[in-house]
């Protein structure tokens, strides 16, 4: 049975400093996790590969909350200058933001947290873990640039799966110079023949289900509502 068929998202608002991070929640019954989006590059939470994978993660049984990492104002300089997309310190402090709500709200307050980042919004995800460890219990990174985390990657306690295409040659070769830094539990997986948005027929597919499998084992609580299996 489809769990995500029936849930309408809801529209959260979230404070970050002196701005209000939008988003986009789904909270499926029984949901045993909660995973935080972080848009790459030029996107936002309206992202067609972003919404596909949190689909198939709701169906699974996890929450979703996806995010517009930029105002409106900083999305229409950004696409005229990009001077936003690689600002890694702005893009992981609302990351933060968002975990931090988490722990504010009833419905999410007791789930463990997996960060989901794209492009740059890897980096931002790892950073984000980095500075709340005890409160992120996986990452995952779609043809991320996690080497931007810089000095953060060495500080990330929390299992991480970097998701490559194939075919995507300069940013595998990016991710396993991050990986090298990291000490925390990495794996590199690399989708065959696929280029760096997945746009390849079931390309996407893999992806969604790398991520399903991450957090099923990362993010799944016992029946006693304790800590994510290891």
């Amino acid at each position: 049975m489809n769990r995500s068929s029936n849930i309408m998202p809801e529209a959260v608002h979230i404070p970050a400093a002196n701005i209000t991070i939008e988003g986009d929640l789904l909270v499926p019954s029984a949901a045993t996790g909660l995973v935080i989006f972080a848009h790459g590059s030029g996107s936002s939470r309206f992202s067609r590969r972003n919404r596909a994978v949190a689909e198939v993660l709701t169906e699974g049984g996890f929450a979703t909350v996806l995010l517009d990492l930029l105002t409106r104002e900083e999305e229409v300089i950004d696409q005229r200058t990009g001077q936003f997309r690689f600002d890694i310190a702005r893009l992981a402090e609302r990351v933060i933001a968002a975990i931090d709500w988490a722990g504010t709200e009833p419905a999410l307050v007791s789930l463990p947290i997996a960060c989901f980042g794209a492009s740059t919004g890897a980096a931002a995800a790892l950073t984000a873990a980095a500075l709340r460890p005890g409160r992120v219990q996986a990452v995952i990174s779609r043809g991320g640039r996690p080497d931007l985390a810089g000095e953060a990657l060495p500080r990330v306690e929390a299992p991480t799966l970097l998701i490559v295409g194939g075919d995507d040659e300069a940013v595998i070769e990016l991710n396993e110079h991050a990986r090298r830094r990291m000490r925390a539990r990495t794996q590199t997986a690399i989708v065959p023949g696929a280029t760096h948005l997945f746009e390849e027929p079931g390309a996407l597919e893999q992806v969604a289900r790398l991520a399903l499998e991450w957090c099923l084992l990362y993010l799944t609580t016992g029946p006693s509502g304790s800590s994510p299996r290891r």
